[in-house]
């Protein structure tokens, strides 16, 4: 197990981390809790937007960036680095095989399959609408479905990916997923959660968060690996 960064080519965009912070709306514009303290009508609509980003939907994939993506559209600077990066680092083959947990519309699968054509891909993720508008030839590969619960028999894959999902169920169950993952991992596993290593970061994670319910300081995170019995390596979503 090992805490290494294999997402540091993956393009860093400026994200509206204090306009997401502003989550309460008063007259259908966005207030900070400086300008107005929330009354319970503020805090309903705040429960309704998070609720409205965990529903994993159209809204969460292609709504407002204060949302979740703010559109999630393939495009070959993405992943092509980070891709090439993992493969090297995990010294991928054609005859390989990979899960990615949480693959959404299949983009990093997609690029997997470019670079090591005969690599056997297999993706899993809990919407129904990322699925319904994955990329056409990697849609045959994926499979809807909950983490703690990885369709899969054990010592599957060569390589088990997951960024930033397990982080979006419940303590327990995150830690259900970690044992999925070393179970259906024959060799390897790398995943990615959201985390933080100073106050700064906790108070920036907080105001960005929308859909992660488990998110700790890192050695609480290394501290739950363990106990999960998660051998594979690791690394952090901060928000920056």
């Amino acid at each position: 197990m090992a805490e290494i960064n294999l997402l540091d080519l993956y393009p860093r965009s400026k994200r509206p981390i204090e306009e997401r912070g502003k989550r309460r709306l008063a007259g259908g514009d966005w207030l900070s809790s400086e300008v107005k303290q929330p009354d319970n009508t503020d805090i309903l609509l705040e429960h309704k937007m998070l609720s409205i980003a965990r529903q994993f939907g159209r809204e969460y994939f292609d709504g407002d960036r204060l949302y979740g993506y703010g559109g999630y559209y393939y495009h070959p600077r993405f992943w092509t680095d980070t891709v090439k990066k993992i493969s090297e680092h995990y010294k991928l083959a054609n005859t390989s095989s990979i899960l990615d947990v949480g693959c959404a519309k299949g983009f990093m699968l997609n690029d997997f399959k470019k670079l090591l054509p005969g690599l056997s891909v297999s993706g899993l993720d809990i919407s129904q609408y990322a699925y319904d508008h994955a990329l056409a030839e990697m849609k045959p590969f994926i499979k809807v479905g909950n983490a703690r619960q990885l369709p899969y028999p054990d010592k599957s894959f060569d390589l088990v990916i997951s960024i930033n999902t397990i982080d979006h169920l419940p303590l327990e169950e995150c830690r259900q997923a970690l044992k999925e993952i070393q179970r259906v991992s024959r060799k390897n596993a790398f995943i990615s959660v959201h985390a933080w290593r100073t106050e700064e970061e906790r108070e920036l994670l907080l105001k960005w968060n929308l859909t992660a319910l488990t998110y700790m300081h890192t050695d609480e995170w290394k501290k739950l690996f363990s106990e999960a019995g998660y051998t594979g390596d690791y690394w952090w979503f901060i928000a920056e």
